[in-house]
């Protein structure tokens, strides 16, 4: 894949966004992109960076460093997203260079990040990553528990808890698990829902996504 490739594909996608927009009566303004590098190549990075795009997600704390520490001070606005499972021992290395964590989902995180945020003098955004599918072998919050560890997260430690974010399982239509955690976000005044990704962003802006992660659309094949 080119670099023309990879700034014709981001167009492409910012126009089905923008479609997607209009056809559920919301301002485009009101959907950030996040374009999803992780296991891209520098070239690509470098192509989408040129093309303008500015939000970022990674899945592992180490492979992002790789990618992101060199070109922050060369991107002064550049907002990086952690969209992957965190592991405690890698908090501190998270929150130093992720703006925004998508994925707190167990007590033990929620409290090793409020820890490191004070120390670090760093105040990351948080999402919780909701588990809308209940598989046993993914990471997720059960929905049944959402309420009270949002709260537990909020009064407890202090988090900045702005939306929730789920991945759908795999083999189910994502529509009833986009509407079900944009209410579910409603019903807990959280304003962000982070979901969907390159094959079903467009119906997760129809119902209601203000993110969405969008990785091969964009970038190609890995």
């Amino acid at each position: 894949m080119t670099v023309n490739d990879v700034e014709l594909n981001l167009d492409q996608v910012k126009s089905s966004i923008y479609q997607a927009a209009a056809n559920s009566n919301r301002e485009k303004s009101s959907i950030t992109l996040i374009g999803v590098s992780k296991q891209q190549s520098n070239t690509r990075i470098d192509a989408a960076l040129a093309a303008g795009l500015r939000v970022f997600g990674e899945n592992r704390v180490q492979e992002a460093e790789t990618h992101w520490i060199k070109r922050r001070s060369l991107f002064p606005d550049l907002e990086l997203h952690l969209i992957g499972p965190l592991q405690t021992n890698k908090a501190r290395a998270a929150v130093r260079l992720f703006d925004v964590i998508q994925t707190v989902d167990r007590l033990r995180l929620a409290e090793a990040l409020s820890r490191v945020m004070a120390e670090e003098g760093r105040n990351c955004a948080c999402y919780v990553q909701v588990n809308t599918g209940e598989e046993k072998q993914k990471a997720g919050i059960a929905p049944s528990e959402a309420a009270a560890f949002v709260s537990t997260c909020i009064e407890k430690y202090g988090l900045d808890i702005v939306g929730l974010m789920c991945i759908p399982p795999v083999g189910d239509a994502p529509a009833p698990h986009f509407a079900f955690l944009k209410k579910m976000a409603d019903d807990l005044g959280l304003a962000n829902v982070s979901m969907g990704m390159s094959a079903d962003y467009t119906t997760a802006i129809e119902l209601g996504a203000t993110h969405v992660r969008v990785g091969s659309a964009i970038f190609g094949a890995r």
